[in-house]
């Protein structure tokens, strides 16, 4: 039988909103699903969504009982010490050959010590981020599985139809690389999508503070700026988010919500990474103290009645728009430049071999990230330099053409007095990114100062230290 269409029997561990869609997908492509959630709820839920044809197992144990030889376990369990649970429960019972799916959001340090573990019982393990949300799970997510390649052997036949579809018809599910790789990438995916949700956040908050435009009008000035490479799922929804009306006031329902954005931990595991592997993410980071910052509600009201902003913050242009828009294709490529510089760091150091070019191939469909901004930065990869994208001559030719509308947009918002951490961030990393010279030598004679660190000299090779000031 052709492998592409054959039915396998999966057990799936782990019934929540994300893991139940998959489930459901895994059924809709054919394959027999055993399914298991902790709660009984969960359980008697999935199989009243399933009709009763599914079976549904009242432990870990039956699950395993009835699936056949060799095994394919899939587990959709909070991240960290919940997965450590599952597993140390299966171990003894799984057998060499098995398979372990791992689809949650789990740390890629994490994933690889798993990997290595189950590696000595023979069982193959893979770590696979999957983005789309509820929506993308059931009907078509991008899934970036890692891990041990004989068990990407086994499901890379049949795993990837369940994946969404590109527009050039390329299933939006590849093999990123051995141990923590395919966490990684789904890591930072969600790095660069806090800054991207940020930057929106800061065109909003210029569009309503700056031009005193209402939630229907901001919704007219997005949807213009949604096409080329601006257009994208994140634009999409925040059109609809704009338009939506309050059934019971009838007020912009966005207008009502409390301004306090709660995360889940992955945007600060990025820029964890971004400090351990030494590649500057400012841009992402800025976006998780964003998140951080906008928690603070309660100091912030109280600091909102004792610290003044600007007395009269100047007027706009007539192209201020237009330009709030180059500013964000500036700082989106400059996100983006981020965090794909943070993967081939991390791929070079861990010796993943993650390729780039597959990274935003499988982001074009199915993922929140998904969008026109990706088939550049593809391209972009494809012709060379995949240290850092702003080397690429076409994109350096853009952002170039965008960024004195950066420059005009952040010297605005600082005029206003309005918050925009993510579009200065991305400006002051490109300033930073295109500078010959940086006041880092005033650093290093500082650090020799205090400290004999040493430093190092334009004109003659070698390690110096100087007394900087006579003894006593």
């Amino acid at each position: 039988m052709n492998t592409e269409t054959s039915a396998h029997t999966v057990g799936f561990i782990g019934l929540g909103v994300m893991g139940e869609s998959l489930a459901l997908n895994l059924l809709r492509h054919g394959h027999a699903v055993v399914g298991f959630d902790a709660s009984p709820e969960r359980r008697e839920a999935f199989k009243q969504r399933t009709g009763g044809q599914t079976r549904v197992a009242a432990s870990l144990s039956a699950v395993l009982s009835v699936l056949p030889s060799p095994r394919l376990l899939w587990l959709m369990v909070p991240a960290g010490q919940p997965v450590d649970e599952v597993i140390e429960r299966l171990k003894d019972r799984l057998s060499p050959g098995d398979v372990v799916i791992d689809g949650g959001n789990s740390h890629y340090d994490d994933t690889e010590r798993r990997c290595r573990s189950l590696a000595n019982l023979g069982v193959h393990y893979l770590g696979m981020g999957v983005s789309g949300g509820q929506e993308g799970a059931l009907r078509g997510p991008a899934m970036m599985p890692g891990g041990h390649p004989e068990a990407w052997a086994r499901v890379k036949d049949w795993l990837p139809q369940m994946a969404a579809q590109a527009p050039d018809g390329h299933r939006c599910c590849q093999w990123m690389g051995e141990g923590g790789a395919g966490h990684f990438v789904k890591m930072v995916h969600n790095g660069i999508e806090y800054a991207d949700m940020q930057l929106l956040g800061e065109a909003y908050a210029l569009l309503q503070h700056g031009l005193g435009l209402s939630a229907p009008q901001m919704a007219e000035v997005f949807e213009g700026w949604n096409r080329d490479w601006l257009a994208s799922y994140l634009m999409d929804i925040t059109v609809d988010i704009l338009r939506r009306v309050d059934d019971v006031t009838g007020r912009p329902l966005v207008d009502l919500i409390v301004d306090k954005a709660e995360q889940k931990g992955t945007g600060r595991w990025t820029s964890e990474a971004a400090l351990a592997f030494g590649v500057p993410t400012p841009t992402l980071t800025a976006a998780v103290f964003a998140r951080t910052t906008s928690a603070l509600r309660h100091q912030r009201l109280q600091l909102s009645s004792v610290l003044a902003g600007p007395v009269q913050p100047p007027s706009p242009d007539a192209n201020w728009v237009q330009s709030l828009g180059q500013a964000l294709l500036a700082a989106r490529l400059a996100t983006y430049a981020q965090g794909l510089d943070l993967i081939h760091t991390a791929s070079l150091e861990r010796e993943w071999h993650i390729p780039l070019t597959t990274v935003t191939s499988v982001w074009r469909a199915g993922c929140i990230l998904r969008g026109q901004l990706l088939e550049p930065l593809g391209q972009a990869l494809a012709r060379g330099n995949p240290g850092h994208l702003l080397l690429d001559a076409e994109l350096s030719q853009v952002l170039q053409s965008q960024l004195p509308a950066l420059r005009s947009v952040v010297r605005d918002a600082t005029a206003w007095g309005v918050p925009v951490p993510c579009l200065s961030s991305a400006l002051t990393h490109v300033d930073a990114m295109r500078s010959a010279r940086l006041p880092a030598n005033l650093l290093q004679a500082q650090r020799d100062y205090f400290g004999a660190h040493t430093y190092e000299r334009l004109d003659q090779p070698g390690k110096f230290h100087t007394e900087w000031r006579a003894l006593d």
